[in-house]
């Protein structure tokens, strides 16, 4: 698994997708701090200062964020939840866990396709005779490294 911290993050860390996708796993009190992001019809418009405000938190408190994992949560068309993975708990933040059995599916493209991509996942959590309890969205990369990467990789990410 991957660490990053303020210091030896250059930007986004690049995704090995095939460690995320297809994948079924239990997390039992998996440490994330929660801010909220501003969204316009669903389009996040202060994404990058909410990362930056978590992780000069998380750089404070000496902590790491394990495979520099950033789940969004859209709970409406005007904000969304995200959630950092840390590895202890970050004083003045919103400290959360999750546990319980989750599945993964990684995706590649435009962010343009995300409808067809939320179907697809769905098709495949039935597939698996699984029914989705919460469903989250892992943007693995900015748009500038994504472009560097030539990849801008989405994992969805369902509570099962």
């Amino acid at each position: 698994m991957l660490a990053m911290s303020i210091e030896n993050l250059e930007c986004c860390p690049k995704l090995d997708p095939t460690l995320w996708d297809e994948k079924d796993f239990t997390w039992e009190n998996k440490k994330f701090v929660r801010d909220r992001v501003f969204t316009l019809f669903y389009v996040p418009m202060n994404f990058g200062a909410v990362i930056k405000r978590l992780m000069n938190k998380v750089e404070k408190n000496g902590a790491q964020t394990p495979d520099y994992l950033c789940l969004s949560d859209h709970t409406s068309k005007w904000n969304m939840d995200i959630l950092l993975a840390v590895d202890k708990e970050i004083s003045d933040a919103d400290n959360v866990t999750l546990s319980g059995n989750f599945i993964s599916k990684v995706y590649e493209g435009d962010f343009k396709e995300t409808g067809k991509w939320c179907s697809d996942f769905e098709e495949y959590v039935k597939s698996k005779d699984l029914n989705i309890k919460k469903m989250y969205m892992w943007y693995t990369t900015c748009p500038k490294c994504a472009k560097k990467y030539g990849k801008n990789y989405v994992v969805i990410i369902a509570e099962v």
